[in-house]
């Protein structure tokens, strides 16, 4: 069974106009873990004893997410770059080491466009930019897995519809979404469940996918500028919504001017979840050299 309760001390402060939950671990050079969704920080238990032990881990819940405040606005992703930015002023933070996974691999891509002064280098896990997915979102997509983006965007149904069935309705993804469908232990579950069945908790998540229109906006204003940070990009070879969907690699191409790019094998949406030494040894190297 996973770790379930990493050695982590919990903090809160409120940074960019939100209330955001963090959780810490180790010493050194700073990095930042993201999480996607259906998650939170928990996402990378996995990955925080091994980076702690060379670098000081910090991984929020994002704006809506887990145990950090869930405003009505905000979720547009050069906003939530901007709560990244008020937790590294507040921690005294001026350059990082940033690695995103899903939604968080978003809000990571957009820090790196504006604001890249303050960062490193860039891993991103499992993820294709949100203006590549609505360039070539068809029915094919949606049924191939993409169907939520849609149903999330419409107002207050879902919320409606989720309210009671959280265990469902995650389980679906977390299940469908791993290259082994019974990779997650009920316990590991649980912990989802209990976040998203916080008040506001699902209505966070579906805000999320409501800033669609302005995520594509911001990145189409600078489609044309590279990330020039050195950039990691990690995803599940069998992925239904990644790897058997797109070209992941020639797509990174095309975003960063320094990429490496390693598909995982026997490994679906959840990289970190599924296959975390794999993950870790790739992070750790990429971190190699990395000294704040």
């Amino acid at each position: 069974m996973a770790m379930l309760h990493p050695d982590v001390e919990h903090h809160t402060a409120t940074v960019n106009g939100v209330r955001l939950h963090y959780v810490t671990a180790g010493e050194g050079p700073p990095v930042y873990l993201l999480h996607g969704f259906p998650e939170t920080w928990f996402a990378w238990r996995k990955q925080i004893p091994a980076l702690a032990e060379r670098f000081t881990v910090v991984a929020p819940d994002l704006r809506g997410y887990g145990a950090s405040g869930k405003p009505a606005a905000g979720y547009d992703k050069r906003t939530m770059a901007g709560d990244v930015i008020g937790l590294m002023d507040h921690l005294r933070h001026w350059r990082i080491a940033l690695v995103g996974h899903d939604r968080g691999a978003r809000v990571s891509t957009r820090f790196a466009k504006d604001h890249p002064d303050r960062l490193d280098r860039l891993a991103i896990l499992d993820n294709i930019p949100t203006r590549v997915v609505a360039e070539t979102y068809d029915v094919a997509k949606a049924r191939a897995g993409y169907w939520f983006f849609t149903f999330l965007g419409v107002p207050d149904l879902p919320e409606t519809l989720i309210a009671g069935n959280e265990e469902a309705f995650l389980t679906h993804f977390f299940r469908s979404w791993s290259y082994n469908p019974e990779l997650l232990s009920s316990e590991e579950i649980a912990v989802y469940v209990k976040a998203y069945q916080q008040p506001g908790a699902i209505r966070g998540a579906c805000s999320d996918y409501r800033a669609a229109a302005e995520d594509v906006a911001q990145d189409t204003e600078d489609s044309d500028k590279l990330i020039d940070c050195p950039v990691l990009t990690l995803w599940g070879a069998d992925s239904d919504v990644i790897g058997k969907a797109y070209d992941v690699a020639e797509i990174w191409r095309g975003m960063a001017s320094d990429l490496r790019a390693v598909p995982i094998s026997e490994c679906g949406h959840l990289c970190q979840e599924e296959q975390p030494e794999i993950v870790n040894r790739e992070l750790l190297a990429f971190l190699d050299g990395w000294t704040g």
